[in-house]
């Protein structure tokens, strides 16, 4: 590693884990680790997960450090380095994450929302190279959305563009935790997911997903889902099938208001594979105007995991 190449550290700030890590301007991931949000212990708490985790990254570093990028869930000022609301982070209204994290380190620090950077990173360094303009959607602990748009990030009036999550597809629909009412994220979430699955296995004896937890609803999980879709359930790809209808017809109306009709798809949920994004893609194809239809494209994120790392970290390399 030379001692001349610029690196920064990237950090992914979620709901359940806290993702950092040390990348290169070439995107390269030099040093990374992973802990947990202790979400529920409130801003205090996650903003010393924050510095745990910074800290670990940089112990006994040598590098030339350019800066610090954060990724964070909510509305998220760029200017001011702030987090308002962020709907997975309960006690949060307003903190000055930027300003906590550039005086503990003594290292310029840049903060954007979560999806955004997620966005950012597939655009440099992934699936997003080739493309002038795509809508990145990062399904987790929520479901986050990022507009590239001729080749840069749209951020809206105030920074909060590209709440996909928040598009409402059921104005009945399940609350949500942003306090309105049928928004995709109340469907696409994992905690929804679980909760849809233990409710609807009651009437689904034979599916796989309870030999595979040993009937302990408790242990079911996205993975675990997967795993039975994997060997054939058909209760499980059914419930993959929904969950690529709810995200297409949201989808639909973002290509319909957005006239982009490229749409790259990351985040654990996303591990569903190929019978999530064709029921994605077909149920966008068969909803939006007709112009749009011959150029939907939906295709996974190449970052996967490290895509919060890498495009929180090329907010210290990029304008």
């Amino acid at each position: 590693m030379s001692q001349k190449e610029k690196y920064a550290v990237g950090v992914d700030l979620g709901g359940t884990n806290i993702k950092v890590g040390i990348v290169s301007r070439g995107g390269k991931i030099v040093k990374k680790t992973s802990l947990s949000t202790n979400a529920d212990g409130g801003p205090r708490e996650v903003v010393s997960q924050i510095r745990k985790g910074i800290n670990e990254v940089l112990y006994k570093n040598k590098l030339n450090i350019h800066g610090i990028g954060i990724g964070a869930p909510g509305t998220v000022s760029t200017k001011k380095g702030t987090v308002e609301n962020p709907p997975n982070l309960p006690g949060w209204e307003k903190v000055n994450l930027g300003k906590i994290i550039e005086k503990e380190f003594q290292i310029k620090v840049k903060v954007e929302n979560d999806a955004n950077a997620a966005a950012i990173g597939e655009m440099i360094f992934g699936a997003g190279v080739k493309y002038d303009s795509f809508v990145m959607v990062t399904l987790g602990t929520g479901a986050g959305g990022g507009i590239i748009f001729n080749k840069k990030l749209f951020r809206g009036e105030f920074g909060a563009a590209g709440e996909i999550g928040h598009i409402s597809i059921d104005l009945n629909g399940p609350r949500c935790n942003c306090g309105s009412y049928g928004c995709v994220e109340a469907y696409l979430g994992n905690q929804y997911i679980i909760k849809k699955v233990q409710t609807e296995l009651e009437e689904n004896h034979s599916s796989k997903i309870l030999g595979l937890v040993n009937n302990n609803m408790a242990l079911i999980t996205p993975k675990i889902i997967q795993a039975a879709l994997e060997q054939g359930d058909d209760y499980a790809k059914e419930v993959v099938l929904n969950l690529g209808k709810y995200l297409g017809v949201a989808l639909a109306s973002v290509g319909n208001c957005l006239d982009i009709g490229t749409f790259i798809i990351g985040g654990g949920v996303a591990g569903f594979g190929l019978p999530l994004f064709h029921s994605v893609e077909e149920t966008i194809s068969e909803r939006v105007l007709k112009p749009l239809r011959k150029r939907i494209k939906v295709i996974p994120a190449k970052l996967k995991n490290d895509a919060g790392i890498k495009g929180a970290s090329a907010l210290a390399f990029y304008k």
